[in-house]
């Protein structure tokens, strides 16, 4: 019985994948910048690399493996499904395969690496740049704007184009360059360098002078630049529909939303501290950070590696008030309304948990600022007394809370290990106090229970929707 409301899930089976998407771009060599990618391989003398596709390049995979072994010599292995984002370096999976380097292909946050050596390849994508041009010219008819021009960096190749056509029109006008990595020197004075884009800046009032001109698709990069350069109008390109527009996003209303869930930090008793990547530099510095920041500030933590966060993993933690997210730039604001506990960035828990901190306005995205010897970093004041302390309410519940700091923890002795025999299989096991109570739960989520389920074989099951399956018969009441 063949229905709307059911499906057998026979054509999803059967379903062929296109087996070359960039035949529709062009020849591979230009989309995937061959050459390019064969000189950085043969250049390091690496053997073994690492080819990082998002989900929609997958399709591609193959030829360009092939096509880059024939170059190289070298062996080259596909990394599909990404442990985290597909923005970042899988760092973890590229040395599960061996690998000597990584060529990450597709949209990038162009997080410094800690590891291994990583080259870019964004994927050129097409832009029609006399529209974008023209689009600009609507948006900003006066020429003495003082405009910073900023990219998705799939379109980052035909930047100099578009350059070229308004720059003699419009000299006020800064074009931002892609940077990957870390800068090889240090930053020059008038100069912003933020999210793996560089960008002189001229005007007397600083970047507050500017507006800001994005070519590129609405999504996380877009919305990471208004948070953080919430001082500047906005206006955007979208290649793929040819318009142009002023962003309408009402950059308040998501600081607002943000600013909230710093109140809820501040009421949260047990934070859990969401490990959302292994491969940005600096992400083991932030964690004890963050650690430390939580003990002076009176809370319970537990780090947690879980992968991508989703709401069924995260519900497993009912004794979390709130979870802390550690991840790139892009992937640091996560919506955390489908979240049975809300979801904030290192910064806003800084904001709730430092007194020292204050609104200024100005969000960070990037943890990496808010280590010491970073540019946003600000020391934790002395501990003073619980019984000299200011009453606080809190502005959710109305309840009265403590914001004391306590004393920095005295160095200690690093603790004994406990092991025990987990199972008849004599593996050791390193019993910790959460850990503990967690196994103590009656319920803890999925189990694969191997070895404990009886084996079955599949046999037909029913066919047909709920009131009427076909294996039923016709009984009259």
């Amino acid at each position: 019985m063949a229905t709307a409301f059911s499906s057998d899930g026979e054509a999803v089976l059967r379903r062929e994948l296109l087996p070359v998407l960039a035949a529709a771009r062009g020849t591979l060599d230009g989309f995937y910048e061959m050459d390019r990618a064969a000189a950085f391989v043969q250049g390091g003398g690496f053997r073994r690399v690492a080819l990082q596709f998002p989900d929609e390049l997958l399709a591609d995979a193959a030829a360009v493996a092939a096509q880059m072994e024939a170059l190289t010599g070298a062996e080259m292995y596909i990394l599909g499904d990404t442990t985290y984002g597909s923005c970042c370096v899988d760092e973890v999976a590229a040395e599960h395969a061996g690998a000597e380097a990584v060529l990450h292909y597709g949209p990038a946050c162009l997080s410094p690496c800690r590891k291994l050596p990583v080259l870019h390849i964004f994927g050129q994508q097409p832009l029609d740049v006399k529209c974008c041009a023209e689009a600009f010219r609507q948006l900003y008819p006066n020429q003495q704007s003082h405009v910073v021009v900023l990219s998705d960096v799939v379109y980052a190749h035909a930047m100099g184009e578009l350059e070229q056509q308004l720059c003699p029109e419009y000299p006020n006008v800064v074009f931002s360059r892609v940077v990957c990595g870390d800068p090889p020197g240090p930053t020059l004075p008038g100069e912003v360098q933020q999210f793996g884009r560089q960008f002189p800046v001229e005007a007397p009032g600083g970047l507050q002078d500017y507006a800001m001109f994005y070519v590129g698709a609405e999504g996380l990069a877009l919305t990471n630049f208004m948070l953080t350069w919430n001082c500047c109008p906005f206006s955007s390109f979208n290649p793929a529909t040819g318009c142009g527009r002023r962003e309408t996003l009402n950059v308040n209303r998501a600081l607002m939303r943000r600013l909230y869930l710093v109140e809820r930090a501040r009421d949260a008793r047990v934070v859990g501290i969401l490990v959302g990547t292994l491969g940005v530099a600096g992400y083991l510095a932030v964690l004890q950070h963050l650690r430390e920041l939580l003990h002076r500030a009176g809370k319970r933590s537990y780090t947690l590696a879980v992968g991508k966060p989703n709401p069924a993993k995260l519900a497993n933690f009912l004794e979390v008030d709130i979870f802390v997210l550690v991840a790139c730039t892009q992937n640091s604001l996560l919506d955390s309304s489908e979240f049975y506990r809300p979801i904030v960035t290192p910064y806003e828990l800084e904001l709730a948990c430092n007194p020292a901190r204050k609104w200024t306005g100005n969000y960070l995205t990037d943890f990496r600022d808010l280590l010491p010897g970073a540019c946003a970093h600000v020391e934790l004041p002395p501990a003073i007394p619980a019984a000299d302390t200011v009453p606080d309410i809190s502005l959710i519940t109305g309840e009265m809370r403590a914001t004391h700091l306590c004393d920095r923890p005295a160095p200690q002795q690093p603790p004994s290990t406990t092991l025990v025999c987990r199972d008849q299989t004599q593996a050791l096991a390193e019993i910790s106090p959460a850990a503990s109570f967690l196994e103590s739960r009656s319920w803890r989520g999925l189990e694969q229970q191997l070895g404990q389920t009886p084996v079955s074989k599949a046999v037909q099951g029913r066919r047909g929707i709920a009131i009427a399956y076909e294996d039923e018969g016709c009984e009259q009441l």
